[in-house]
């Protein structure tokens, strides 16, 4: 490779790098041993340069930060949902676009499906499900599968269902980033034509009233575990100046970290779905002030928040 291709290639991460204040000292680490993986090849290929001269310096400053850092593992939990977690949003913010999108198109397959299709909800549904509903509706209680099972067992097995989605979902990314995005197509063709299902009875609005009340965090948190998934998969085919097999630990570690930052959110959803969903006449304002907080909370966390750290990271500096 050419030495202007590396730098512009890396120019950006450098300087990000070169700016950064006060992080905690994993984030630090983990800069220093891109620093040098870059340090080494520019070394390598570029022994005389300008280039390796400021790499060498650069790497130096990460080295001496490194060890200053070491005393701040004491606030290493909070660190990581209040700095560590965000800034991988930020830093990933393509795949989740990426992410986003798929599902989103996904949805509107699973939608336009059951609509020209009577078969296809119970096909992706089951007949059992789809009868079950039927008859609910027919009693007057169309949202009634929330409320055939114990609060505390339902929470318990929803929980731990919505987390191994959310790994399996992940760990799918290892497949040249396909298998995530056919878990994302597989729960996006589902919730569009169960959503529509419940539209084609005249229930569309009650049925966003009640379903979302879990189901923004839950579909947001398995949308952001499926971008965790292309992190993996695009470690692995677009390795840049790594080797391969630093490139793929390193987007191993960074979906791994997006996923398991995911499982608090995964706990909350349950916990809406299994003691507060059930409760489907419940007043409008209360189900909207839910939907909406939650459809807040993760646009600020995912969006907004990262933003505003890295920028006051860089005015620091």
């Amino acid at each position: 490779m050419r030495e202007a291709l590396f730098v512009k290639q890396n120019t950006e991460k450098w300087r990000h790098y070169d700016a950064m204040g006060q992080a905690n000292p994993d984030e630090v680490a983990n800069q220093f041993i891109e620093i040098t993986n870059d340090l080494a090849y520019a070394k390598t290929f570029y022994p005389n340069s300008k280039t390796t001269a400021y790499l060498n310096g650069l790497a130096s400053k990460l080295h001496q930060s490194v060890y200053k850092n070491k005393k701040e593992k004491s606030n290493r939990f909070i660190l990581f949902w209040k700095t560590e977690l965000p800034l991988l949003f930020l830093a990933h913010r393509k795949q989740i676009y990426y992410a986003l999108a798929f599902f989103l198109v996904s949805c509107a397959i699973g939608a336009l499906s059951a609509k020209y299709d009577d078969t296809f909800v119970r096909l992706i549904m089951g007949d059992e499900y789809v009868n079950m509903t039927n008859e609910n509706i027919a009693k007057g209680d169309p949202f009634g599968v929330y409320k055939q099972q114990n609060e505390l067992i339902m929470f318990l097995q929803i929980g731990a269902n919505n987390i191994y989605v959310a790994l399996y979902t992940f760990v799918l990314g290892i497949i040249f980033a396909f298998g995530s995005i056919v878990s994302l197509f597989r729960n996006g063709v589902m919730l569009g034509s169960f959503q529509y299902f419940f539209f084609s009875k005249g229930l569309g609005l009650q049925s966003v009233l009640v379903i979302w009340i879990h189901g923004t965090l839950e579909i947001s948190a398995i949308v952001l575990a499926g971008a965790a998934g292309l992190v993996l998969g695009n470690s692995f085919l677009f390795p840049k100046t790594y080797t391969r097999m630093a490139s793929v630990l390193k987007g191993a570690k960074d979906g791994l970290k997006i996923v398991l930052g995911l499982v608090p959110i995964f706990i909350v959803a349950a916990f809406f779905e299994s003691f507060v969903t059930r409760h489907t006449e419940m007043p409008m304002y209360i189900s909207l002030t839910i939907l909406i907080a939650s459809a807040a909370f993760i646009i600020w966390y995912v969006f907004i928040y990262p933003v505003k750290i890295y920028n006051k990271s860089t005015r620091l500096n």
